[in-house]
């Protein structure tokens, strides 16, 4: 029967300044089918996002419902190692190596089947409250192939790191790979892995509501405006609100970050 779901409710973004390091948090949380989180936004904006660092640590076949999510934005980044997905519509179950992304648009079936040792993703949801149910009567893959399927405006995006390619991007100094992820949400979100350069990035404020980064790999000086330097290593994450100057110095030559703003397009203004 059809179930007819009550409209997603979307709090306002409480927008704040806020960095959450990896050496200095609390524990890592166990959660569902053996699963550690961490919660990288501290109040999640009240209660508009949120984002997590999933680690599983011991690999093998993940004991996963075929289930599906009232969302309105989910991204799945592979951070270390990989895991074996299926999708709804969308053809073989695949591998999500590290560096590569999928988003789950609204309610699209899915099921994790297996994944790495010591695998690490990063999950980001909009809005953080959301509800997960599971689907009995689907079983995955489906025999519909449908790659070009709507779910609510948003369309399942696949990016593969190996056939990215790096432009510059909106911080000077920086290359960036685009994910197609502007394209598949139509301008819900965008997803973007930056990666440093050289040179002396300016200072630069936003425009976007919510803009979360988390570092890959490397380290850098952030500093926002009125704040103490803070020196970031790979785990740790920061939210930045709109309108706030914030500089990215002492970059390191390896330094990687994985950026999500919500909405998808935004301005970025060098402060001199």
């Amino acid at each position: 029967a059809f179930q007819h779901n009550p409209p997603l409710f979307k709090p306002e973004t409480q927008h704040v300044f806020a960095v959450r390091r990896l050496v200095d948090e609390a524990p890592w949380v166990i959660g569902r089918a053996g699963m550690l989180y961490r919660d990288l936004v501290p109040d999640r904006l009240g209660g508009s996002i949120i984002a997590s660092h999933i680690r599983i640590p011991d690999g093998g076949p993940v004991p996963d419902m075929v289930h599906y999510h009232t969302i309105g934005f989910q991204l799945i980044y592979c951070y270390r190692g990989w895991v074996r997905l299926v999708y709804e519509d969308q053809g073989p179950e695949f591998i999500l190596n590290a560096g590569d992304c999928v988003i789950q648009p609204p309610e699209i079936r899915h099921r994790v089947l297996e994944a790495s040792d010591n695998v690490e993703v990063v999950e980001i949801g909009v809005p953080a409250d959301h509800e997960t149910t599971i689907d009995h009567d689907m079983e995955l893959p489906n025999d519909i192939l449908n790659p070009n399927r709507k779910f609510s405006g948003q369309m399942f995006v696949r990016h593969q790191l190996k056939d990215a390619s790096w432009q510059p991007w909106r911080i000077a100094g920086f290359e960036h790979r685009d994910t197609g992820i502007f394209n598949g949400t139509q301008g819900v979100a965008n997803v973007q892995v930056a990666r440093f350069k050289g040179g002396r990035p300016k200072p630069t404020r936003h425009s976007s509501d919510i803009l979360f980064t988390f570092i890959l790999e490397g380290r850098m000086t952030l500093t926002g405006e009125g704040q103490d330097p803070c020196v970031l290593s790979p785990g740790d994450a920061f939210v930045v609100p709109p309108h706030f100057t914030t500089s990215y110095a002492d970059c390191s030559h390896d330094l990687e970050l994985l950026e999500v703003s919500l909405p998808g397009r935004f301005e970025t203004l060098e402060i001199d």
